[in-house]
């Protein structure tokens, strides 16, 4: 990891990690100074493109700045995108692929990212794979304790888009229908755009149960691109403010 020149802030203390559960054992005690924003949000949510847009402000202000998200696991990454070709895996058994990549991302990414004073941004976090394995008939509670060692992020946001509109962008983007994206394998509905539409507004309603339990703020992502990154970096500038101001 380049560790860069890292802005000073008053709030940026070293402070103990907080974590949903029990700690992977020997993180239990580690102390942290950066920060940890989470972007959540469907495919074609433009999450990405925030993240990009929030990356380079934040830089601009002389913060070092860390990008993480799912599946980006040099371990795991491949192995997950090929059992998921090949249909080979069960429910569960993909969802600890998923816990696996996870850990490998906070272990050796996030908490070092943290623990050298860096502003990290992830694209998506534990939420969209509870979400993902509620949607498919897993237990909350056994999701929520297999997360468990994932750490609290300062700040998660949920960027939300009517899956109707999410249809449109995701055709202008790819031109086709991701399989699971469309909760195909959920036999939602023969028609591919249907069952899209259907699985987003699932994934929908578990975020709006998640929301109070996991302080996941929801930014209307149905506005321009400019418009939801003027919100966003507002909400962030405050936050950091704040931060300096304690």
């Amino acid at each position: 990891m380049n560790i860069r020149s890292i802005k000073s802030l008053k709030g940026n203390k070293t402070r103990k990690a907080r974590f949903y559960g029990h700690a992977i054992p020997y993180m239990e005690n580690i102390e942290i100074k950066g920060r940890f924003i989470v972007i959540e949000g469907p495919d074609a949510s433009g999450r990405s493109t925030q993240i990009g847009l929030l990356s380079s402000k934040l830089e601009a202000d002389g913060h070092a700045v860390l990008n993480a998200g799912l599946r980006r696991s040099e371990l795991i990454g491949e192995g997950i995108l090929e059992a998921k070709r090949n249909f080979v895996l069960g429910r569960r058994t993909i969802s600890l692929f998923y816990a696996a990549d996870f850990a490998d991302q906070l272990e050796n990414k996030i908490i070092p990212g943290l623990r050298s004073g860096y502003i990290v941004l992830s694209d998506r976090y534990i939420y969209t794979l509870m979400a993902r394995e509620a949607v498919r008939g897993i237990s909350r509670s056994w999701s929520h304790n297999l997360y468990g060692f994932a750490l609290r992020p300062d700040i998660v946001f949920y960027l939300d888009v009517d899956p109707n509109e999410l249809a449109h962008r995701v055709f202008r983007k790819n031109s086709y229908l991701d399989y699971y994206e469309s909760g195909t394998d959920l036999r939602l509905s023969d028609n591919m755009l249907e069952s899209f539409v259907m699985y987003q507004k699932l994934l929908g309603k578990e975020f709006k149960r998640m929301q109070k339990r996991y302080n996941i703020i929801s930014i209307d992502g149905n506005r321009s691109i400019f418009e939801i990154n003027e919100d966003l970096q507002k909400r962030i500038d405050d936050y950091l403010i704040n931060l300096q101001n304690y």
